[in-house]
């Protein structure tokens, strides 16, 4: 597989805190690729430099092999990259299906043509029957799957999402997880992450692991649970000197 994202020694400071540490990594087109961290290792912050919400003192961001660090989300989005939110925000007021065409309208398509595509997003996502209902008034599970409409409607080539299960139970949390896998059968490439450890080493073709807003880590699931220095991030130097 080629790389559909690249990202190269890029670097974000805020004040006195090194959020994210001269980080590279490649998102390989057509994978599932897991990010895992401990709290603070600089994941979302990662995320948003990816996506323009914030901008990155320095290094370079390839998508599709074209430059986007410094560019707008919006330009972003348009280019083919999608993220979901930690916290899901619907636009209230507004129907399910009128928040997933919000998405439909990035591409700058018709009324129709959105509104047909965002139902469609809506059966995918099992959320067809509730089309019509004030998208406040849906389950927080339910509208965490509104939010990942709402972004499949900008036909992202790479989706970007930040913890797609919290707070889930697990029956929900496996029905995410096979609808995340539908997502890459559809040919969109996913870059996640999330807290829940079984989540995500059982969804993820490859994992790659921060600390401190450094990489430590690349590679199969199986593999990188098992690298000192990934225990030591999540546990401890006491732990991994016990299970040496």
């Amino acid at each position: 597989m080629d790389n559909l994202l690249e990202v190269k020694s890029i670097s974000k400071r805020f004040g006195g805190l090194q959020a994210v540490d001269r980080l590279s990594f490649a998102v390989r087109r057509g994978e599932i690729l897991g990010l895992l961290g401990p709290n603070g290792a600089g994941k979302t912050t990662a995320f948003n430099l990816i996506a323009g919400f914030i901008k990155a003192d320095e290094g370079e961001i390839l998508f599709g092999g074209k430059q986007i660090r410094g560019c707008e989300p919006y330009q972003i989005c348009a280019s083919g990259i999608a993220r979901t939110f930690q916290l899901s925000k619907p636009f209230g007021g507004l129907s399910a299906l009128e928040n997933v065409m919000v998405g439909g309208f990035a591409r700058g398509a018709g009324r129709a043509r959105v509104r047909d595509e965002a139902y469609a997003c809506l059966e995918f996502l099992g959320l067809a029957q509730r089309a019509d209902t004030d998208a406040n008034d849906l389950t927080a599970f339910d509208k965490r799957k509104l939010e990942l409409g709402r972004a499949l409607a900008t036909q992202p080539r790479l989706l970007l999402m930040d913890e797609v299960v919290a707070g889930a139970t697990p029956s929900e949390a496996g029905e995410m997880v096979e609808l995340v896998r539908k997502v890459r059968d559809r040919g969109i490439t996913v870059l996640i992450v999330e807290h829940v450890m079984k989540v995500i080493m059982g969804l993820s073709d490859r994992v790659i692991v921060m600390e401190q807003g450094r990489l430590i880590a690349d590679g199969v699931p199986a593999e990188v649970v098992k690298m000192p220095q990934v225990l030591k991030a999540y546990f401890g130097d006491g732990y991994v000197g016990a299970s040496a």
